[in-house]
C-alpha cells in the first residue's frame, strides 16, 4: 500500500474506520486516507468462457446474452489481453444452449454434426454447442 500524497510504502498505519472502510495513516506526509474500492470482481471462469467464445467466432452481443457478462467488460478483456480474432470469413458459427439430456439426444444423432466443425463447452449446468457451416469454398 502507497501513500496517495507523497507515494512512500514505508510508513503507512492504520487510524480508525470511517464509514465501514479502513483509515490510513501516512507518518511522512501526516496524510490521511481510505481504500478505494476495486469494483465489482467477474470470476475468471467468465473471462475464460468469454474469450474463448470469442474466438470461437461467436459475436460480442451474443455472448453477454449466453454469459450475463455486459458486451463493454468483455471487449474490455480481449484488449486487455490482446486478443485477435482469426480471420472466419468462410464459417459461420451457429451455438445452442441446451441441457444434459439434450445433448444426449443431439450427440446421439451422427447426421446433425458430420462433417462439421463442432465445440461443446458447459456453461454451469447447461452445455453449449457450437456448429460451423461452411459458407465458401476455398
Amino acid at each position: 500500500m502507497t501513500c496517495p500524497r507523497c507515494e512512500n510504502q514505508n510508513s503507512i498505519v492504520k487510524s480508525g474506520i470511517v464509514n465501514q472502510k479502513q483509515r490510513y495513516l501516512c507518518k511522512s506526509c501526516n496524510y490521511y486516507f481510505t481504500v478505494q474500492k476495486s469494483g465489482k470482481r467477474i470470476d475468471n471462469y467468465y473471462i475464460i468462457k468469454a474469450v474463448q467464445l470469442y474466438l470461437e467466432g461467436i459475436s460480442l452481443r451474443e455472448i453477454e446474452n449466453v454469459l450475463g457478462v455486459s458486451h463493454s467488460t468483455i471487449n474490455n478483456w480481449i484488449k486487455e489481453f490482446n486478443i485477435k480474432k482469426p480471420n472466419m470469413a468462410s464459417y459461420d458459427p451457429a451455438y445452442k444452449i441446451v441441457s444434459f439430456e439434450e445433448m444426449k439426444t443431439f450427440l446421439s444423432n451422427e447426421e446433425i454434426y458430420r462433417d462439421k466443425g463442432i465445440m461443446i463447452t458447459e456453461l454451469g449446468n447447461k452445455y453449449l454447442i457450437i456448429r460451423w457451416k461452411k459458407t465458401t469454398e476455398f
